[in-house]
């Protein structure tokens, strides 16, 4: 799902239907105070939410805003520099979030237990992830963070990434040392065993990179699964800041070999 910053113009806050889906329009506005008690929508109604779209001007998620367990699907504007603890704390069914561009900070348990969740790809301007932010994810395997981010303590305990790696201690996806496991968090788009992961899986895949993968390996490459269990298409599927389309690439490959210019 894709909403254009020239659609947002025309969007009000509020609650509506938009392709299908019961869905938020959130303007930073408070949902409930300091005692629980929801200020504007009811608790009922909350719980029907299924897509939260985040509006251009606000700059921060508060914490424990959508503890809601019908959101399928997190969209935010760029305007958003903080995602603060909990914000997104217990979201069972959530599988599709983009993050803003601007991204500085994402909170302690900020997307914990989002136990649908697969995919989340942290934009070149993010500082740090804060303690478990998606611990309890258990069907995260795709992760895109940045070498120069600062990630906290047991970031992605209890998930299939941690389970995948070398690290993983106990059947509850524990593991002792934090550093070694946000090394190799970072480093997964690095060095050519992680190919794939580093042109598919990246915050702005390029076609280029990818075209040159597949033009040293072959067509094979969109087949092969590489180290995490994933093919490319497998990866652009998931990866919400992807515009390439595996026909695309194939295309040119195929012109490419026969002496086309492109």
């Amino acid at each position: 799902m894709r909403v254009q910053t020239e659609e947002w113009r025309r969007f009000i806050p509020g609650v509506r239907m938009y392709k299908g889906k019961k869905t938020l329009f959130y303007n930073g506005e408070k949902l409930y105070d300091e005692y629980g008690k929801y200020l504007i929508y009811s608790k009922e109604e909350q719980e029907s939410w299924e897509v939260i779209i985040v509006l251009p001007g606000v700059e921060v998620i508060p914490e424990e805003t959508f503890s809601f367990s019908k959101v399928e699907a997190v969209i935010m504007s760029d305007t958003v520099r903080r995602i603060e603890d909990s914000a997104f704390w217990n979201c069972t069914r959530l599988k599709h979030v983009k993050l803003p561009t601007n991204l500085e900070y994402v909170g302690s348990s900020a997307f914990r237990c989002c136990k649908s969740l697969e995919a989340i790809f942290i934009p070149p301007s993010c500082r740090k992830i804060d303690l478990a932010a998606f611990q309890g994810c258990k069907k995260l395997v795709f992760l895109n963070v940045p070498q120069h981010t600062q990630l906290s303590y047991h970031v992605i305990a209890d998930t299939t990434l941690i389970y995948i790696s070398p690290f993983a201690t106990d059947h509850n996806g524990e593991y002792d040392n934090d550093r070694e496991v946000n090394d190799w968090i970072r480093n997964l788009h690095a060095g050519n065993e992680f190919s794939l992961h580093r042109a598919c899986c990246s915050y702005n895949p390029l076609d280029e990179v990818i075209f040159g993968i597949i033009k040293r390996q072959g067509l094979k490459t969109f087949k092969k699964q590489d180290r995490l269990g994933a093919t490319a298409s497998l990866y652009l599927s998931r990866n919400p800041s992807a515009d390439t389309k595996e026909q695309k690439i194939i295309k040119r490959y195929i012109l490419d070999m026969m002496g086309e210019v492109i």
